[in-house]
């Protein structure tokens, strides 16, 4: 499929795409004319740095994932140890960054509550 078939089919968009494929994080084929073809399993990769995306995982983070994923044979249990300890601060980053949207979350309740009766006058 073309790069606008596996937009719409992921909703990622066909910039975005390049900038996985710049990124080494995706590889179609190129066809003899330059234009790329993705096949049904790069779709399923799109998909899967999307969702990493979305839960905010860096790209350096999600490289590795995929490379996980690729090879699984070529890893050594110091790789996964490695890569447990990213997923570790990975989680420990999410959770102060919960922590402060959670603080701030409370703060605009808190206004909007004192604000609601001088509000109504």
């Amino acid at each position: 499929m073309r790069i606008g078939e596996i937009s719409r089919l992921t909703g990622i968009g066909a910039r975005m795409l390049r900038y996985y494929e710049d990124e080494g994080l995706l590889a179609p084929e190129r066809r003899s004319n330059g234009y790329r073809e993705y096949s049904d399993s790069d779709a399923a990769r799109v998909r899967t740095i999307r969702d990493l995306r979305a839960a905010g995982v860096p790209t350096r983070f999600i490289r590795i994932v995929l490379d996980r994923q690729d090879s699984p044979d070529s890893w050594s249990e110091r790789c996964d140890e490695i890569l447990a300890g990213m997923v570790r601060e990975q989680i420990a980053e999410l959770e102060s960054r919960i922590d402060c949207l959670t603080t701030s979350k409370r703060a605009l309740a808190r206004f909007v509550r004192e604000q609601a009766p001088a509000a109504s006058r």
